[in-house]
């Protein structure tokens, strides 16, 4: 009998998991199709690749957090939802064709 509770409640908790899962699964967004140079919102030693004034040429070398000269790759269309953020270019995401 306590086993058969045991097993129910594991059969529920897995339904609930099922339910609960799906609408956060479509929330996420899926894979761009093109990527931004977003500037302006880049942390300290947060930043992708060199600085576009030329300072330095490699990632992680921020010193200050929203420089306006050091920038993340964002999905296309998100740096201008963000505070501070300004768009620099737009390069085309990587395909996994085969």
């Amino acid at each position: 009998m306590k086993k058969s509770i045991v097993v129910q409640a594991a059969i529920a908790n897995i339904l609930l998991i099922g339910l609960t899962a799906s609408p956060i699964a479509s929330a996420v967004p899926d894979q761009p199709e093109f990527w931004e140079k977003c500037t302006g919102i880049s942390k300290a030693g947060k930043n992708d690749c060199g600085s576009l004034s030329g300072k330095h040429g490699c990632a992680g070398q921020a010193a200050f957090d929203n420089l306006d000269d050091e920038w993340v790759y964002v999905p296309k269309g998100t740096c201008e939802k963000i505070t501070g953020g300004k768009v620099a270019k737009i390069k085309p995401a990587k395909t996994n064709k085969a």
